[in-house]
């Protein structure tokens, strides 16, 4: 696509492709800021549903996170926008005490515990108006955070909606890390595909924009004549994405456009499904019977073969473990690093050929190698509860 192309509003055509998947949702929860992509996404999904004889309903919700004094103003003109296409919008506010440190992750998490609360409500599937620029920002942001295969194929069109618990300060989630996705192909049922209905725990997260340049976007609301409002924290160079954004024109001089970041993501996306259908047959040689109890939803330990689990190359058995500390511990995501430390622990201990048990815990389970089976289940809480109480412990000054 040429520069001129970037410039050019999407068509009918191009909107019926980016929703053809949706036509038979029975609803979908819109996250509309009021920002230019999410008013160009209330924009094309109105006019898409309107040509439908029978289509699912729509609702967009705009989150007022309560930091900023024209958010109300905001979610009011986006409420506007939203009754004159005729789409039913509701206002959902962040209340409460906000964090000093690390603002943005948590409003991002109250904003996400909002939008899945709504589309609980409306048995719906959450759409968001990520597009390919935020695709190539995100690749830039966990490259530089060490992310590994999974992370960097960056956000997929549909993954599961994200949930983070209430009790947390919105920092710690549970639903689609790599290693928690993982855990979900061993479980009785898998979030449903788009098309189907959604309830409490299949609502999927669909960003229909992620091959849609931002400046696409903004080019047909001009053309509809619609305004939008501009995030100021956008151009903040205090938060990582700012100044990502700051520099990217810089990279795209250089041949590093946002179009091939997405591109790099795509490619790696594919080959970390490969790579995840190898893990799910050595699950299935190894782990199948250990596997069924959590099935029937027992809180049961998975045992399996550690000589069989060791000849597997390296990412494959240390995905398989990922995946079966996810299913088993009760701490949140698993840090790559901690986890590759552990795989390479418990290899190292294999081929030693040693007569000690080994034992490590790792997000709240616990890794056990003993004769010739590996272990991993739930840790036990004393031992949990202990460790914490020795992290909280002061620390003699240096």
């Amino acid at each position: 696509m040429s520069a001129a192309d970037e410039r050019l509003p999407v068509t009918d055509a191009e909107t019926a492709a980016l929703f053809a998947d949706l036509a038979t949702c029975k609803a979908l929860v819109l996250a509309v800021s009021g920002g230019p992509d999410s008013t160009a996404l209330l924009l094309l999904i109105a006019r898409w549903r309107a040509k439908l004889r029978d289509g699912p309903s729509l609702l967009a919700v705009t989150i007022d996170h309560g930091l900023q004094p024209e958010a109300r103003r905001e979610a009011a003109a986006a409420k506007r926008l939203a009754a004159s296409l005729g789409v039913a919008h509701r206002t959902l506010r962040w209340t409460g005490p906000k964090p000093e440190t690390r603002l943005q992750e948590a409003a991002r998490a109250a904003r996400y515990r909002l939008l899945a609360a709504a589309a609980a409500r409306a048995k719906a599937h959450v759409l968001t108006a990520h597009t390919l620029d935020d695709q190539a920002e995100t690749v830039l942001f966990r490259l530089t955070r060490g992310s590994g295969l999974a992370g960097l194929a960056a956000m997929a069109r549909v993954s599961p909606l994200p949930v983070f618990p209430l009790s947390s300060p919105g920092l710690t989630r549970r639903s689609n890390s790599p290693s928690r996705v993982a855990a979900l192909r061993f479980l009785p049922r898998l979030p449903g595909r788009v098309g189907e209905g959604a309830d409490d725990e299949g609502a999927l997260l669909v960003r229909p924009f992620l091959e849609i340049p931002k400046a696409r976007l903004m080019a047909t609301l001009e053309a509809a004549k619609i305004p939008f409002a501009e995030d100021p924290s956008n151009r903040d160079p205090r938060f990582a994405r700012a100044r990502f954004r700051a520099f990217m024109p810089a990279l795209a001089d250089e041949g590093l456009t946002p179009a091939r970041l997405a591109q790099l993501a795509a490619r790696l996306r594919r080959a970390n499904e490969a790579i995840e259908a190898a893990v799910d047959q050595l699950a299935e040689a190894l782990a199948a019977p250990a596997l069924a109890p959590l099935r029937r939803g027992a809180d049961a330990p998975i045992s399996l073969a550690a000589a069989d689990w060791a000849k597997a190359p390296a990412e494959i058995r240390l995905r398989l473990l990922g995946s079966l500390v996810a299913i088993t511990g009760d701490e949140g995501d698993i840090e790559l690093a901690k986890l590759e430390a552990c795989e390479q622990a418990v290899a190292a201990h294999l081929y030693a050929r040693s007569s000690e048990r080994f034992r490590r815990t790792l997000a709240g389970a616990v890794i056990t190698l003993a004769g010739d089976r590996l272990t991993v289940g739930r840790a036990p809480p004393r031992r949990k509860a202990r460790s914490a109480r020795r992290e909280n412990m002061p620390r003699p000054e240096a």
